[in-house]
């Protein structure tokens, strides 16, 4: 990686060989020695939402432009001429902004229900564009109906922070055969409480877990105990683990994604192109809760809350609001059941300082949950377990005043669900996550600072049928950047350089997906599909 950006300094130019559609081609790409007032585009190596043939119908969800926090409120109408029940519901936001501003967290809300959590570029002089789509037929039900409208991506705009974010936001409905989907989606009411219906047999929570907000939340995988020198303290360390609960008794733990959003890791020249995993379309967690579905079928409402364990008492920084997905039995007025097994594992969580030169917390955390239940439906009784198992490993060190800032860090999150209807094989689906981050930010004596990050967001997904294998998946989306700049100068005296590079794989029983891109001093300089 270094001896390319050195190269590429020396020529002024890159030879790139691009594989698209199984051709190969060679284009040169004029690359400046360091970064201009203008960049390319953002992109990002992941696939598209796939969208099916047919007639389709777009709908104009919000239009704004965000110079401070208040927020977009308008009203949604479902489309005419496709009728209300959809192959496919795709969600488009395209944005564009220009000058000089901070990264910023937004959110979409239809009906109160959140469709889309994302974050913005960061945009050069000149002005960017970019665009964010998600397939989001799982709220089909949501959309059916007219609803209110919330939009907000909080922004500051004053004599330094110039750039106005401009955003437009549409979705794309598809005629044809109705997706499988939820039959009802569901938002926390007022004391965050949810009542289903009480013929649901089948429950799924989804969290749009973020820390953000400017502290150090947002930055909480490199928190260390009190008793160790350093500006972001928690006094349990950074293991962070977000935890639901049904009436206070805990119905799932999940490890968070660790996010890093386009100003992160002090160094915004790693993210004008190509920004971390997941950092436009924050995905929410999910936590299966259908062995409760017999304690929550009452037709009373139920508590439902969401914390983050390891956040300090009385501090704040994370969002974690929640919908709630349900099926129902249409054969049944009444779904009874009942929670047949909740066991709950020790947690590990030990962050153990060793002052020296180089400073260092090695930290290591677990934590398992196993809850099981059944429904008695119209087909029959339907036992769901589902275990998860969490753990966590990182190793930060850092030097006094932190002019090196090192974090070699490791997540996993394994969930085991078990469906068995009693009338033949168990259904089980694995899925085994692990998120990854190491790298290092540096200021030499000459006030360069240099980062150096490698991000992993990997997930293997097996569906057995009896044992038997009937699907599998295999994620790996890495991106790595080294990128140097001056620090305390203006802008245009930066002397910035650096290159970035993102493959994402999605190898599978349902296709193929390989791509490939990298970046010198803004500009794109290989795009390689590999499927």
């Amino acid at each position: 990686m270094k001896r390319r950006l050195i190269m590429s300094m020396l020529t002024g130019a890159v030879l790139v060989l691009s594989t698209l559609s199984g051709t190969a081609a060679a284009r040169a790409v004029d690359v400046p020695a360091e970064f201009g007032t203008d960049w390319h585009d953002p992109v990002t190596a992941a696939p598209a939402v796939e969208r099916p043939a047919g007639k389709s119908c777009r709908v104009t969800l919000a239009e704004a432009r965000f110079r401070d926090f208040t927020p977009y409120r308008g009203t949604y109408t479902p489309p005419t001429g496709c009728g209300s029940r959809w192959s496919k519901v795709v969600l488009r936001l395209d944005g564009k902004v220009k000058g000089r501003q901070y990264d910023r967290l937004g959110y979409l809300h239809v009906g109160g229900v959140e469709v889309l959590r994302t974050s913005t570029p960061e945009p050069s002089p000149d002005g960017i564009e970019w665009s964010v789509e998600k397939d989001v037929t799982r709220y089909s039900d949501t959309f059916r109906g007219a609803r209110d409208v919330e939009l907000l991506i909080g922004n500051v705009v004053d004599d330094m922070y110039t750039g106005v974010i401009d955003v437009k936001v549409t979705l794309t409905f598809y005629a044809g055969r109705q997706a499988a989907a939820p039959d009802r989606v569901l938002t926390l009411g007022e004391g965050g409480t949810v009542t289903t219906p009480r013929n649901s047999e089948r429950l799924v929570a989804e969290v749009y877990a973020t820390g953000s907000g400017g502290g150090c939340e947002e930055f909480w995988y490199l928190t260390v105990p009190d008793s160790a020198p350093y500006s972001c303290q928690a006094d349990g360390g950074p293991y962070r683990e977000v935890r639901i609960s049904v009436d206070g008794r805990l119905a799932g733990i999940a490890a968070p994604f660790p996010h890093v959003w386009t100003g992160g890791w002090s160094n915004p020249f790693l993210w004008y192109v190509i920004p971390g995993p997941r950092a436009f379309d924050v995905r929410p967690i999910e936590y299966d809760l259908t062995p409760f579905a017999g304690l929550l079928n009452d037709g009373r409402p139920h508590r439902v809350e969401v914390s983050v364990l390891g956040v300090p008492e009385g501090q704040g920084g994370w969002s974690v609001p929640v919908n709630v997905l349900v099926w129902q039995d249409a054969g049944r007025a009444h779904v009874t059941g009942k929670l047949t097994a909740h066991r709950v594992g020790d947690l590990t969580n030990s962050s153990t300082y060793e002052p020296g030169l180089e400073e260092r917390v090695e930290t290591e955390g677990a934590h398992r949950l196993t809850v099981a239940g059944y429904v008695d439906t119209s087909h029959g009784r339907v036992a769901t377990t589902v275990t998860r198992a969490l753990a966590h490993t990182s190793t930060h060190r850092w030097t006094d005043g932190e002019d090196t800032d090192r974090l070699d860090a490791r997540w996993s999150d394994d969930e085991s669900v078990t469906v068995d209807e009693g009338r033949g094989p168990a259904r089980t689906t694995r899925t085994h996550r692990t998120y990854t981050m190491n790298g290092a930010t540096t200021i030499g004596a000459d006030a360069r600072l240099r980062t150096e990050l490698t991000l992993g967001d990997r997930a293997a997904v097996t569906a057995s049928v009896g044992g038997r294998r009937v699907g599998w998946s295999r994620l790996d989306d890495t991106y790595a950047g080294d990128a140097t700049y001056t620090t305390g100068v203006p802008r245009e005296e930066r002397h910035a350089v650096g290159t970035t590079r993102e493959r994402y794989r999605l190898h599978g029983s349902d296709g193929c997906h390989d791509r490939a891109l990298t970046t010198v001093q803004g500009v794109l300089t290989e795009e390689r599909d590999r499927c």
